[in-house]
């Protein structure tokens, strides 16, 4: 790839950038849009503004950039809790370490790898071939490999400083979160797994039996798990129905013959759901017990009288045999995943077994698209392959965008599957709670993308190549330290789509804008703030930036052209977050910033890798 083919697809990916963009700051002047652009305001209330009809509406502006430039971290707290001042820290320290880098790199190593071979003729810049600038271009036994040493240990330095400095800020945070929170019933409660079958009594005697034993001068109550039935789960669809249906606006009038659109009065469901009421209210507590006595699961909610206890109970083990009476503080009501609570506590580990089988198999399946898209890049092997090509490749821009723009999309959009897969097998997996589900979630994917998205695509450019590489595990340090440099061009494409675009899809939100128009103006009902509440998908964003960061750490010395592409995403995720947490995103549910250990353990991981491939590339440049 040479610089022209660069240069068109970051062309292409500023223009999508600069049209979405200009079309958000119009789309989010619209009153209509309030659920989809202010939806933390619109859940608060769901009054839609009724603003006269002027040009200043239809007239892209900057103001909502400043507004996320002078947000304070106070604010963001408020607004998406301790998970999302974790994450705008995220990208805070990507700032400041790939700032680092980039005024070392570019102007110390890139001059060194541009003049690597003396004896090269240059030709002009936008015909250069990129590889020219990466450390390929460094001849064997060149005595300047000394400037690509020395960058990188002063970035890793960098990088080890920022990390310690953020660590210890984001612990103190989140001690303050702990111990400054106002008393929550959550507090105080226990969720208790793995409760032993008894035959002379329920497992609701069990609990009571067990823990007035045990914890006679703390123990409150509990409530059990039951199961829920087919008539509950009956009776709360046709509440959500009721809800649904009766904010729409009856189409027929009341007349003498019944309508055969709505099949009676606009006050049928409300008569029915009284109905079930009253019916509810003539069954006595008598009748329904030995029904709840089945319904029961083994796992219940224990409360005790201080939250020291309630620490004490779920940190100690209970039994001596590991999988019975297995203890945890119980999180929020709001983050209780309620249908796993049922599943015995005996399958959680042959689940989370199942689980890792399927993501590694989901892994290697996901092979054939990787070789593929790297089929696209080396166009030499395509048109030997598909002869009826080669009339097309001719062609000077087809060339570019095949080789600059199309690779990167193809992988794109393959890559969209992997986040629900992932967030399907955390459900399978028995989390107990929402956050945790998404955060067991966030590390798959991490996997996923750094394996498929870098490993694979460095190590891949046939099936054959890749057999020969896995056979050979010891080989991989010196099989990545020749393939980094020439896939970095890859790599620079990849973040111009996967990043630039992604956040410009991302502050547009495509997809509730249009289920926002097809009810509006097709359904025509009004939307329930209840369902247009959307949480921050942390289990995409922090896999997708720390892949950009491990790209950045190993390409920073190799390939420097890629750290200004990477600052211009950093700076635009700044903003456009920032804007997406105080307006958008919904924080029914958080962690407690427990996301941060996964990224500090991911960047020691790429700093490592970043030493050992370029410590092989020396072995290989010098004799």
């Amino acid at each position: 790839m040479d610089i022209a083919a660069l240069l068109t697809s970051a062309g292409i990916n500023i223009a999508i950038c600069v049209v979405l963009l200009s079309l958000y700051s119009v789309l989010r002047k619209q009153p209509s849009n309030v659920s989809v652009y202010f939806t933390r305001k619109f859940v608060l209330d769901p009054v839609r503004p009724s603003d006269p009809i002027c040009l200043e509406r239809f007239v892209p502006s900057a103001s909502w950039i400043m507004r996320a430039w002078r947000a304070t971290d106070e604010e963001i707290l408020a607004a998406g809790g301790v998970d999302a001042v974790v994450f705008m820290r995220i990208v805070v320290f990507s700032i400041r370490v790939f700032s680092i880098a980039a005024m070392i790199c570019i102007f110390l190593v890139l001059p060194v790898n541009y003049y690597g071979q003396e004896e090269t003729q240059h030709k002009r810049i936008h015909a250069e071939s990129l590889e020219v600038f990466t450390i390929g271009n460094v001849k064997e036994g060149s005595k300047w490999l000394w400037t690509h040493c020395l960058a990188l240990y002063v970035i890793s330095c960098s990088a080890c400083v920022l990390l310690y400095s953020e660590y210890k800020s984001i612990t103190k945070m989140r001690l303050a979160h702990i111990s400054g929170s106002p008393p929550k019933p959550s507090h105080f409660t226990v969720l208790v797994r793995g409760i032993p079958w008894s035959s002379d009594h329920s497992y609701s005697d069990s609990v009571e039996k067990f823990f007035s034993t045990y914890y006679p001068a703390s123990y409150v109550s509990h409530q059990m798990v039951f199961q829920a039935g087919t008539v509950d789960k009956l009776m709360k669809d046709a509440e959500k129905m009721y809800r649904i249906l009766k904010k729409i606006e009856p189409q027929c009038k009341e007349i003498s013959m019944p309508c055969c659109l709505c099949g009676g009065t606009t006050h049928s469901f409300k008569m029915l759901n009284n109905r079930a009421e009253r019916i509810k209210s003539k069954a006595s507590v008598d009748e329904l017990q030995p029904n709840q006595r089945e319904k029961e699961r083994p796992a219940a909610f224990v409360f005790f009288r201080t939250r020291y206890a309630a620490v004490v109970a779920a940190q100690v083990l209970q039994s001596s045999n590991p999988m019975l009476w297995v203890t945890q503080l119980a999180p929020e009501p709001c983050d209780v995943y309620w249908s796993n609570l049922s599943i015995p506590y005996k399958q959680v580990w042959l689940r989370k077994l199942a689980t890792l089988v399927g993501a590694i198999v989901f892994m290697f399946v996901f092979l054939v698209p990787v070789t593929f898209v790297q089929g696209l890049t080396q166009l030499d092997q395509l048109s030997h392959t598909f002869p009826f090509l080669r009339g097309i490749l001719k062609q000077k821009f087809m060339n570019q965008v095949l080789t600059g723009y199309l690779p990167s999309v193809i992988l794109i959009i393959f890559l969209y599957a992997v986040p629900p897969t992932m967030m399907l097998f955390s459900k399978m997996e028995g989390s107990v709670s929402r956050s945790e589900r998404k955060k067991s979630a966030c590390i798959k994917v991490l996997h996923f993308t750094i394996w498929n998205v870098f490993f694979v695509n460095v190590l891949s450019g046939s099936v054959i190549r890749q057999l020969s590489v896995f056979s050979s595990v010891r080989d991989i340090p010196t099989q990545l330290a020749k393939a980094v440099p020439t896939q970095a061009t890859f790599f620079t494409t990849y973040v111009l789509s996967s990043g630039w675009a992604s956040l410009s899809c991302e502050v547009i939100q495509l997809f509730p804008l249009l289920c926002n128009v097809f009810r509006r103006f097709i359904l025509r009902r009004e939307e329930d703030p209840s369902n247009c509440a959307l949480t921050f998908p942390y289990h995409t964003e922090i896999p997708r930036h720390l892949l950009f960061g491990l790209i950045g750490f190993t390409c920073s010395v190799m390939a420097p052209l890629i750290l200004p592409f990477l600052l211009v995403y950093f700076s635009l995720a700044f903003l456009i977050y920032r804007n997406q947490i105080l307006n958008v995103y919904v924080s029914k549910y958080e962690s407690g910033g427990q996301f941060w250990p996964i990224v500090h353990n991911t960047t020691i991981f790429s700093l490592f890798s970043a030493f050992v491939i370029v410590t092989h590339i020396g072995l290989i440049i010098i004799p």
